[in-house]
C-alpha cells in the first residue's frame, strides 16, 4: 500500500485543484441551469433535453450535468439515434424520401435505433403523419399557438419535442402547449459556470 507524507498530499491536491475545480465549476453551472428549466415545467409531462451543442471532449461529462439538475440527454451521437435535419430533407428531395432513406439505411445496417425528424411548419407535419415510420416529431422554431396546433394534428402518433429560440422565460408557455420534450441547447453551449473555489483548514 502506498503511504504519502502529508506535504505529499498536499501537493498531489494543489496539482490538481484547478483541473477539478473548473470541470465541477462548468458541471455545476450546467446543473444549476437545467434545474431552473426543469422546475419552470414540472407541472407538464414535458422533460427537458440536451443537444450535442457540448464542448469538444467534455461531452460527457456535461450531460452527466443536465441529469444531475434534473433533465434528460438527447443522443450521445450519430450512432444512437437518427436524427432527420432540415438539411437532410432539402437534398433528399422532401420529407417522404428523407424518411424512406433512413428505414432503408437501418435495415441495411441491421439497426436497432430510432428515428427523429425536424419540421418547419405544419405542412411538413402532415408530411410526416402521411409517411410513418419515425418515432419523434421535432417542432422546430415554432411558436406556442403553432405548437398547439402541430400536437393536435399529431394526436398522440408520435413523440413530440419543441426546439428553438426556447428560453427560461418562455419554456412554460412550450411546455404547457403539450409537447413531451423540450430541447435547449443554451444549458451546454452558453452557460455560465459557477464560481468555486477550494480553502484549506488550518492545520493543527
Amino acid at each position: 500500500m502506498l503511504h504519502l507524507s502529508y506535504m505529499e498530499k498536499v501537493l498531489t491536491l494543489l496539482k490538481a485543484e484547478r483541473l477539478v475545480l473548473n470541470c465541477m465549476q462548468r458541471m455545476s453551472g450546467i446543473a444549476t441551469t437545467t434545474h431552473k428549466y426543469a422546475n419552470a415545467i414540472k407541472h407538464t409531462k414535458a422533460k427537458v433535453l440536451d443537444t450535442r451543442k457540448t464542448t469538444p471532449l467534455n461531452r460527457l461529462i456535461e450531460k452527466w450535468g443536465v441529469r444531475l439538475g434534473g433533465g434528460v440527454n438527447h443522443r450521445f451521437g450519430l450512432y444512437d439515434m437518427i436524427m432527420i435535419k432540415d438539411n437532410h430533407v432539402d437534398f433528399a428531395g422532401g420529407i417522404k424520401q428523407a424518411i424512406e432513406t433512413a428505414n432503408r439505411y437501418k435495415r441495411q445496417n441491421n439497426l436497432n435505433i430510432d428515428i427523429e425528424i425536424e419540421t418547419r411548419s405544419l405542412e411538413e407535419v402532415k408530411s410526416v403523419l402521411a409517411t410513418g415510420n419515425v418515432k419523434r416529431i421535432m417542432l422546430d422554431n415554432f411558436s406556442p399557438a403553432l405548437i398547439k396546433e402541430a400536437v393536435a394534428l399529431i394526436s398522440g402518433k408520435f413523440e413530440i419535442e419543441a426546439s428553438g429560440g426556447i428560453t427560461i422565460d418562455n419554456i412554460k408557455e412550450y411546455a404547457e402547449a403539450g409537447v413531451d420534450f423540450i430541447s435547449v441547447g443554451a444549458l451546454t453551449h452558453s452557460v455560465k459556470s459557477l464560481d468555486l473555489s477550494l480553502k484549506a483548514l488550518s492545520k493543527t
